[in-house]
């Protein structure tokens, strides 16, 4: 797996054998990131990281600061490896229960939320991380194709995976 674009265009991050996670899709990533335009000095929360790429690739597209939210230590371990080869920005690292995350820190520019596609709680996800998105930021959600309670500001589809918009305006 490799970063599409930005400072760090073609560089391979490293991923756990046999992973817990699904990674996002390079079409999928490549169409989200040319949504969200330019990240420069942006605060990013990469929610269920996994592989890390989707911080990874705000980081190379000028985040200021990417804050990865994981359950396991092998995962967050293999995080700070990558994270050590990007020189201009600040990456945080929390080994905790997205949820239970979402319950107390900080708000930031933009969250983007991977959870497993079978997890239970995906709604709680984004009606948590909306109250954690600053002024004109954004939560991106990627799940399998599905309706929220809470009005989205944009919906696109990649065949099994959809990807869910929502723009805090106030």
């Amino acid at each position: 797996m490799q970063i599409q674009a930005g400072q760090y265009k073609g560089r391979r991050i490293k991923t756990v054998a046999n992973a817990p996670y699904r990674p996002s899709t390079s079409v999928v990533r490549k169409s989200l990131f040319e949504i969200l335009g330019d990240l420069s000095g942006k605060n990013v929360l990469d929610l269920f990281a996994g592989s890390g790429i989707l911080g990874f690739e705000a980081a190379s597209r000028g985040a200021e600061s990417v804050t990865f939210v994981e359950l396991s230590m092998r995962v967050i371990s293999l995080l700070k490896i990558n994270g050590s080869f990007f020189k201009n920005t600040e990456f945080h690292y929390y080994r905790t229960d997205a949820l239970k995350f979402l319950n107390k820190y900080k708000s930031y520019d933009l969250i983007l939320a991977d959870p497993p596609y079978q997890f239970a709680e995906t709604e709680l996800v984004a009606k948590k991380a909306i109250n954690r998105i600053n002024r004109n930021g954004f939560l991106v959600l990627e799940s399998s194709p599905r309706e929220f309670s809470i009005s989205p500001t944009r919906v696109k589809q990649y065949g099994d995976t959809q990807l869910t918009f929502w723009k805090k305006e106030i």
